[in-house]
């Protein structure tokens, strides 16, 4: 079949399904872990019961993720509907009010949603936080059937690539080089020129590719990318090929992530039996096959290097550059490697021309950025933003503020090598050289919000005991330098810091950055930088004081029952304390046993509202741990000078 034969089969397929009732299920892997699967069963069984004939579709992620499962329910010239937290239980409400009758259950929607124009998403919920949105590389994400190449091409897919095949491979990377896209895997180097450089060099064979090895606590764009719209990021990897003369890519993905794997190989499987992989790809000469690689979840293997080692085989460790991978790479032939976000806007580039792509974002950061959103936020998920929107427009206008409407306190950007910047610098643009000057970095694409109960120091021991271990160990800076650092960390937040710690600190994150041989020890450092830099007060009240000020550092804090607020009869905290370090017996004033107690705070969660009567106090060290009462006069005039 020609591209437009095919094109014509997909968009009657898709037509057909737009003129009839059909419902969406999100089961990308946080719809599953919310109930999706159960859900998407509920409504086959309620269906079936009813003899009705609708049908049910699994889609992927729409970056919604605190609403999972989210349901869509599309009924011709009729309201279309997105459902929030759509367990079964609530299966047979929707079936009865939306499907069988006409009630569209807003009660329980999260929103409507509208069709989109030629070229953008099929549909897009009218909520707020898209107005602050611009969905390039997510627009189909959570519409279309991911296991099914007719969604794709009826939604746009593959005309970059019909379009590419057109054009002379020198072509297509000058458009890429024009368009300003830099790799979205975190260095940001300029797209254009990577491909450049490895179409230059005369060896042969060359390959592409495809780094999904996304490790860092808190990020999720690549696994939703995946899992939602796989086409796409193999439709730019064939360009990157034909680009730079290749024959042959791989995708790398951490085995941790199951569908993600899974879903790549259908679509890879449908992509060859269509003719956009094989030989003579829409009859134009040129052949490519892609081959799916899997990790064991080594964070050094999202260094790519370390990737390329891994896929030949051997130990997941950097290689010194020079030559750099675009000269030798792969089994020491010309490689272009590049993240899951950066092929997944090749086509659209292609498709749309350098232009329109350049005009997005901002000087020398063009296009969208992808963000996961976890941490203390209230809508967690997925945003695409065009580079330059601030980190205040994220955390309030997308993700809706802090929860539990707490203080916002600083976000962890770039992931555990990324910086932690302060809400002072809020209004802070996102974008490559912004975040830099400030001591952080783009990175792959996590963005963990903090808030007034999060202590800075015990955060930076966190992201930098995550770097040690999963550090290869090869170079000394990185082994030796990074466990030091973790070390004198433990120390600060066990009041066992001392003040020239803190410069310490700063001069072996120096050496660790200038001396190690990846980027991963290279940007090591950045937690603690950034930290002491703009958190330095919070590192001396832990020296200083053996005070915790966010009473999070557990040998920093302490549990104690006030007094005039415990009610003797009250059993709730002596009944669940893990250690039984709670006395006073039946009837009479409880009290905590320092020695016993773990500080798991079990006590002040089960203690009744009414009475409120365990607090945690910082500092501790001034006083006996036998002095229980002079503890709770302690919490008593804290609580009065603050009230005061």
């Amino acid at each position: 079949m020609t591209f437009k034969e095919l094109t014509n089969r997909a968009k009657s397929e898709w037509e057909a399904l737009q003129s009839s009732t059909h419902i969406l299920v999100g089961t990308a892997t946080c719809g599953r872990a919310a109930g999706a699967m159960e859900t998407v069963k509920a409504f086959e069984e309620e269906l079936k019961r009813r003899n009705i004939e609708v049908k049910v579709i699994e889609v992927g992620c729409m970056g919604l993720c605190y609403a999972e499962p989210l349901v869509a329910i599309s009924r011709p010239e009729s309201l279309r509907v997105v459902y929030h937290h759509m367990t079964q239980e609530l299966v047979p409400r929707l079936v009865e009010g939306y499907i069988i009758s006409d009630d569209p259950c807003l009660e329980l929607a999260l929103g409507t949603f509208e069709v989109g124009e030629e070229g953008e998403a099929p549909y897009i919920p009218e909520l707020p936080r898209f107005e602050k949105e611009l969905r390039l590389v997510l627009r189909r994400c959570g519409y279309i059937d991911p296991e099914n190449i007719n969604h794709y091409l009826a939604n746009d897919g593959y005309r970059g690539l019909e379009k590419a095949l057109k054009m002379r491979p020198e072509e297509i990377i000058e458009e890429i080089k024009k368009s300003g896209l830099r790799g979205r895997g975190g260095a940001g180097f300029p797209t254009g020129l990577k491909w450049e450089i490895c179409h230059s060099y005369s060896a042969t064979p060359k390959y592409i590719v495809c780094n999904a090895d996304e490790g860092d606590p808190g990020a999720f764009m690549d696994r939703i990318v995946l899992e939602s719209d796989p086409q796409q990021v193999i439709e730019g990897m064939i360009i990157g090929g034909y680009a730079i003369g290749a024959d042959e890519g791989y995708i790398y993905i951490r085995a941790e992530y199951p569908l993600a794997v899974e879903r790549v190989k259908v679509a890879l499987q449908q992509a060859e039996k269509l003719g956009f992989l094989g030989d003579n790809i829409l009859s134009s000469g040129f052949g490519f096959r892609i081959n799916l690689a899997t990790g064991a979840g080594a964070f050094v293997s999202g260094e790519e290097t370390g990737l390329m080692a891994a896929i030949e085989g051997e130990t997941s460790e950097p290689r010194p550059r020079p030559p750099y991978p675009a000269e030798s790479g792969l089994w020491g032939k010309p490689t272009a490697l590049n993240n899951v976000k950066t092929f997944a806007n090749i086509h659209l580039i292609v498709e749309r021309g350098a232009d329109w792509f350049a005009s997005i974002g901002t000087e020398k950061s063009k296009g969208t950025a992808l963000f996961s959103l976890a941490g203390k936020i209230k809508d967690s998920g997925l945003t695409e933003v065009p580079m330059g929107t601030t980190i205040r427009e994220i955390v309030y206008d997308i993700g809706d503020g802090i929860l539990n409407d707490r203080e916002f306190k600083a976000v962890q950007i770039g992931g555990p090598s990324g910086g932690m910047i302060p809400a002072n610098l809020q209004d802070t643009p996102i974008d490559f050289d912004s975040l830099t000057s400030i001591g952080s970095m783009m990175g792959s694409g996590g963005f963990i919000v903090m808030d007034e109960d999060d202590c800075a120091v015990d955060a930076t021991c966190f992201f930098v005991d995550f770097i040690t271990r999963e550090s290869c160990g090869k170079c000394t800076p990185c082994r030796v330098g990074n466990l030091q650092m973790l070390k004198v960390l433990e120390n600060i937040t066990n009041g066992k810091g001392k003040m020239e710690d803190i410069d310490f600190l700063l001069d072996l994150a120096e050496d660790i950055k200038g001396g190690s041989l990846c980027a991963l020890g290279g940007t090591a450092p950045n937690p603690v930088l950034t930290s002491i830099r703009y958190f330095q007060d919070e590192y001396e009240a832990h020296v200083l004081e053996k005070r915790c000020p966010a009473k999070v550092c557990t040998n920093l804090t302490a549990y104690c029952i006030l007094q005039d607020k415990c009610d003797r009869s009250c059993e709730h905290c002596v009944l669940t304390c893990p250690t039984e370090a709670i006395g006073g017996g039946v009837g009479k004033i409880k009290h905590i046993d320092q020695e016993k107690c773990v500080n798991c705070g079990t006590c002040r969660d089960v203690c009744p509202p009414k009475y409120n009567a365990v607090v945690k106090l910082s500092p501790i060290s001034s006083l006996p741990l036998e002095d229980f009462a002079a503890k709770e006069k302690a919490v008593a005039k804290a609580i009065e000078e603050s009230e005061t």
